[in-house]
């Protein structure tokens, strides 16, 4: 029987890698989150091979499938064939194929996702939308924070539950690590994530996914 895959703060996590696959990174842990056949793949090479032929260790497995997810991402059909807008994987993942990868698997079966625009959200809204982030993962869906200076988005990082204390808890794939973000550094753009301090986006489970009754896919997606 599969384990389920835990990231807490402090925890060491799989770094991204190469220099555009921040997104990929977070979408692949996503996936290890909500599908503990996937995530034992990853881990130990056991079960269903998600389209990946040799990959012997973990951090093979999982730079392998990083670029699996780099591909539908930014590819003109993503996950079950959905029509995608292309985006060059150079300039990293959009947050339309970010959205279509969680909806294809990097969240619980028949979760919806929205995409919100934060860069020119003022204080007093950015702390109502914390309240919201910490809401909407609370039950341990994924969300993903784009983040940059600015004039663009530069980095995403992956959105946790928090552990109790009011803090959302943030995996950070350049790092490899996960910290926690407080609702002061968010309402005040000072998150401090892979050295970029503004929110621009935030990749989320609607108010209506979180009504369902969810279930875990039942193993690996086909790539």
């Amino acid at each position: 029987m599969a384990t389920a895959y835990r990231l807490h703060a402090g925890d060491p996590a799989p770094q991204q890698q190469s220099q555009v696959t921040c997104g990929s990174a977070c979408l692949t842990v996503a996936r290890m989150l909500v599908d503990p056949l996937f995530a034992r793949w990853i881990v130990t090479g056991e079960g269903p091979r998600p389209g990946v032929r040799d990959a012997p260790t973990q951090a093979q497995r999982f730079a392998a499938y990083e670029r699996i997810v780099h591909q539908r991402t930014n590819g003109l059909y993503a996950g079950n064939g959905r029509l995608n807008l292309p985006w060059p994987r150079r300039l990293g993942t959009p947050p339309w194929g970010a959205q279509k990868e969680l909806e294809f698997g990097a969240a619980r079966r028949g979760t919806s996702y929205a995409v919100t625009l934060l860069r020119h959200s003022s204080p007093a809204a950015l702390a109502v939308h914390f309240e919201r982030l910490l809401h909407v993962v609370a039950d341990g869906e994924p969300a993903l924070l784009y983040v940059g200076d600015a004039a663009l988005p530069r980095h995403v990082v992956l959105i946790l539950p928090d552990n109790g204390d009011g803090n959302l808890e943030v995996y950070d794939p350049y790092a490899g690590s996960v910290t926690e973000l407080t609702r002061a550094a968010f309402t005040n753009r000072r998150v401090h994530l892979a050295n970029w301090e503004l929110a621009w986006f935030s990749v989320e489970p609607t108010d209506q996914a979180r009504e369902r009754a969810f279930a875990l896919r039942p193993g690996v997606l086909p790539a």
